[in-house]
């Protein structure tokens, strides 16, 4: 079982910046394929970045392609996402998730554990 904490979100302008957070308890971290998901007001769940278990492998959304760097630190047991050149359209509720497998880790149904959540506004 892998439990999930997400944090580092707020409020910026646009053009700016920020790093989320996402620490996990649970002595299998690293064998877990990990995601950033976002959520707006009024819209389903979508995709933004995924990383497999060694950090080997990364999937980006075209929408942050170039801007959003996903990260691990197995040791640490923490999950990132640099975010930089923030827009209004990132505006969301950006969750962290955590799978077994890389087959379709853009889909929410390949995650298992998912965290609460934390809140990016960004202003134009």
């Amino acid at each position: 079982q892998v439990q999930l904490v997400e944090s580092g979100g707020g409020l910026v302008q646009a053009g700016g910046s920020l790093r989320l957070s996402c620490a996990a308890s649970g002595r299998t971290f690293s064998s877990y394929a990990l995601g950033w998901f976002r959520q707006a007001p009024g819209k389903e769940r979508e995709f933004v970045a995924a990383i497999s278990w060694s950090g080997g492998s990364t999937w980006y959304a075209d929408s942050v392609k170039g801007r959003f760097t996903i990260s691990r630190d197995n040791a640490k047991k923490t999950l990132y996402l640099q975010m930089n050149s923030l827009k209004p359209e990132d505006t969301a509720v950006y969750y962290c998730a955590a799978g077994h497998s890389i087959v379709a880790v853009t889909t929410t149904g390949a995650y298992d554990y998912w965290g609460q959540g934390t809140p990016v506004t960004v202003s134009s």
